[in-house]
């Protein structure tokens, strides 16, 4: 793998989000609204060996996301629990800087500040999302297992019950 974290090879299927694609994520999305549309937050890339869904495989994928914010909120992927919630899955820095924000099902958040070479465990029932905090791409891997899924609903119904903001060039979480 190439220290910028592409990935090569079949089967390699690509995603992105924009800026239009994320309602609803951000605190203010009056201000989400005002901006470019189009503008790409962040891009996954994923190796599939096996089908998703099936029991005993493991999928791969690098996620890039780009530096900025809407207001004081750092851009940061949407976030989801597993469909199969007893699921866990490893993420780690390859490059720039960055935040895991972390949820259990009691809604009790914290974040792990993420680097390369950082490596963090995602435990089973709890719900995920990286936020970039740096003024460069952010870059991290994670490694799942096949039939975990994702369960975007949750999260789209009901948020986490923090954000990670920007108070003073610093990040903190707050809660909400």
């Amino acid at each position: 793998m190439p220290a910028d974290g592409a990935l090569t090879g079949n089967p390699i299927i690509e995603s992105q989000k924009t800026i239009g694609q994320l309602k609803d994520i951000f605190l203010d999305e009056e201000a989400r609204r005002q901006m470019d549309q189009n503008k790409t937050v962040y891009t996954v890339r994923a190796f599939l060996p096996v089908e998703p869904g099936t029991e005993g495989g493991l999928l791969f994928g690098i996620t890039a996301i780009e530096p900025g914010a809407i207001n004081e909120e750092y851009f940061m992927t949407q976030g989801h629990f597993h469909e199969v919630s007893n699921r866990a899955e490893y993420y780690w820095g390859i490059k720039g800087e960055g935040a895991l924000i972390l949820m259990d099902q009691e809604r009790n958040c914290h974040a792990e500040f993420m680097h390369p070479g950082s490596l963090h465990y995602i435990p089973a029932h709890t719900a995920h999302r990286v936020a970039n905090t740096g003024h460069t791409q952010l870059v991290f891997g994670a490694c799942w297992p096949s039939d975990a899924g994702h369960n975007y609903e949750e999260i789209k119904k009901n948020g986490f019950s923090c954000r990670l903001l920007n108070k003073n060039g610093k990040p903190q979480l707050i809660k909400i």
